[in-house]
């Protein structure tokens, strides 16, 4: 199967040879094959520079080695449409000294940087319009799967039975806890339905957490046993939405639920290398091969992968079994400090 640039170098050289034989008088026949050349040159490039600016995404948080890179890329492109123009052109003419695009820009070379900047520019720019408009489609839709699955979470039947379970018992026993606790639910699922950023402050979303670990306690008892270590210096960062409950929520279900001895969860946030640090233990038991199979891996590889469209390569999150009884999952976010 032929590549695209074959697919151009095929058509040019037809139109040329159409253009040698039909049309009349060598001059008008020379600027035509010049224009039909810098034409299918320009094709080429752009296609190939579209490619490089895929691999070069604007950076978050920006970067001046960014702007390097593009100043160091923009002659070098420039030059291969030139250089791709005049091989075009050569195909009509049969000499390379011979073509009008090489003589143009040996009487003018201040043109060389002009076109360069006004092609790189324009290639560049629609190149990034695109890419973010995608990335954009693609933040929405992964925000939108990670509310769906926060909410599946929260109405899971199974969490949803032992919630209810857990206010039936408290009715008769302690009729203000179970008041607090089917208040809880309810705070549990109206913020999980209005939540639409994908980003938001720690303590935003440690507020949900802690919610979300009282609901838990009432339903575990002593069996769960939390402790908490929030650095209160970046309470104000920005963190992804629904991070830190996917990492607690993924301790409790496959840590605290299949152990019938007390389970410890420790939760963390920090700020290490001027990036914010999030990290859940629990301990393991004989589940731990469970803990590491399907449950765990659904809803953190949906994280990972929230992380990558909205971070790139400046985030990452880790999780495995530390290999002396204790599950660990770490999330590293870089730093942007809320505005509030």
């Amino acid at each position: 199967m032929l590549s695209v640039p074959q697919h151009y170098s095929i058509m040019t050289w037809n139109a040329l040879l159409f253009l040698k034989l039909r049309i009349p008088g060598p001059w008008i026949r020379g600027e035509v094959a010049a224009a039909v050349s810098g034409l299918a040159a320009g094709a080429i490039v752009a296609y190939l520079l579209y490619g490089f600016v895929r691999r070069v995404p604007w950076p978050r948080p920006f970067r001046f080695r960014f702007i390097l890179v593009h100043i160091v890329a923009m002659p070098v492109f420039g030059a291969a449409w030139i250089l791709l123009s005049i091989a075009f052109e050569t195909m009509y003419t049969g000499n390379p000294l011979e073509t009008r695009t090489l003589w143009r820009f040996l009487n003018l070379p201040s043109e060389l940087p002009q076109i360069s900047i006004l092609f790189y520019g324009v290639v560049t720019g629609i190149a990034y319009s695109v890419e973010r408009r995608a990335r954009n489609a693609q933040l929405e839709t992964e925000a939108a799967r990670a509310q769906l699955a926060a909410l599946r979470a929260q109405v899971h039947p199974h969490f949803l039975f032992n919630a209810l379970h857990t206010v039936v018992q408290l009715i008769p026993l302690d009729p203000s806890r179970a008041s607090e606790a089917a208040e809880l639910v309810g705070s549990l699922l109206r913020r999980t339905l209005e939540e639409q950023r994908d980003e938001v402050t720690l303590d935003n979303e440690w507020g949900f957490v802690s919610r979300y670990l009282e609901m838990e306690r009432m339903r575990f008892g002593d069996r769960l046993q939390v402790r908490a270590d929030v650095d209160p210096q970046i309470i104000d960062e920005l963190v992804p939405s629904f991070a830190l409950q996917t990492l607690v929520e993924n301790a409790v279900r496959h840590g605290a639920a299949n152990r019938i001895e007390p389970t410890a969860i420790v939760v963390s946030a920090s700020m290490v290398d001027s990036k914010v640090q999030l990290s859940v233990l629990n301990q393991l038991d004989r589940v731990a091969s469970a803990h590491n199979g399907n449950g765990a891996g659904t809803g953190l590889s949906r994280l990972r992968e929230r992380l990558r469209y909205l971070y790139g390569d400046n985030a990452s999150l880790t999780y495995g079994d530390r290999g002396d009884g204790i599950y660990q999952a770490t999330l590293v976010v870089p730093r942007a400090r809320s505005r509030r």
